[in-house]
């Protein structure tokens, strides 16, 4: 993938200002907003049963993340993805902590079982407990990565139709017959709370203005990666607090130079790099 194609596809975020509507979890909210608007998207935050749908229908992308669950969250989830299924509106999906608890375990899968999932996003662990693998988890947070990521993300994308991005040390994109490697981040991003959480809705506001949603994908983690990266250079010393805040100015300072600089891509099967 042409290290200009990603800042094309950046600069078309700014432009467009895309309205990305997050039903999403009660520890991240703020944080996701923040990095959407740093980004240059637009977000909205709408979980209530009465107008989950409208605010879908009328949305450039639909996030669902299942954080911290209730059944009136995921019955928004349910009315709002079905809204946007209808509209042919992105649909991204964070299945958070699947595997945890079988609440978890079972919500994710009916998500994917009743709505058209476009992309879903999450920790090996997450992904593989939505489709039925065997991998450890602790709490919300992967286990131990035993197995082939690459091998997953492909089997995962074939069972559940849709692109799968695993993130971790390396982060990997698929739809099952083109795969990217990523590796652009740092691992500072592991010690804020939501930083996943928000990678997820980035990757939302990405498909909000790209119909290749490959494309939209590997841009939105590249992009959110080499932030990772250039707020780290400022601020290991400082810690997680000056980097959180870094991060977000750094999402919205990211230039075609930071690219060419930092983009780590490879392509593992077919399509262009």
């Amino acid at each position: 993938m042409l290290k200009n194609t990603l800042f094309e596809t950046l600069q078309k975020v700014r432009d467009a200002k895309p309205l990305v509507h997050n039903i999403t979890n009660v520890v991240v909210t703020n944080f996701t907003a923040n990095g959407l608007l740093a980004l240059g998207a637009s977000p909205v935050m709408a979980n209530a049963v009465e107008e989950a749908a409208d605010m879908a229908r009328i949305a450039s992308s639909l996030v669902l993340n299942i954080g911290t669950l209730n059944p009136q969250t995921v019955d928004s989830m349910i009315l709002a993805g079905k809204a946007a299924n209808e509209q042919g509106i992105p649909v991204i999906f964070d299945p958070v902590g699947a595997g945890a608890t079988p609440y978890r375990t079972e919500t994710a899968q009916r998500i994917m079982r009743e709505l058209k999932i476009s992309i879903i996003r999450g920790n090996a662990a997450e992904i593989a407990n939505v489709v039925g693998e065997k991998w450890e988890i602790k709490g919300v947070d992967a286990g131990r990565t035993n197995g082939n990521i690459a091998d997953l993300a492909i089997t995962a994308a074939e069972k559940l139709n849709c692109i799968v991005v695993i993130t971790g040390k390396e982060d990997v994109i698929t739809n099952g017959r083109t795969t990217y490697v990523v590796a652009n981040g740092h691992p500072l991003l592991t010690k804020v709370t939501g930083t996943g959480c928000l990678l997820t809705s980035v990757i939302g506001a990405f498909t909000g203005v790209e119909k290749d949603l490959m494309q939209a994908s590997v841009a939105a983690v590249s992009i959110y990666g080499i932030a990772a990266e250039k707020a780290a250079e400022l601020t290991v010393e400082s810690g997680p607090g000056s980097f959180q805040i870094e991060f977000l100015n750094q999402l919205s300072k990211v230039a075609s130079d930071d690219i060419n600089l930092y983009a780590s891509i490879k392509k593992l099967a077919g399509g262009e790099q």
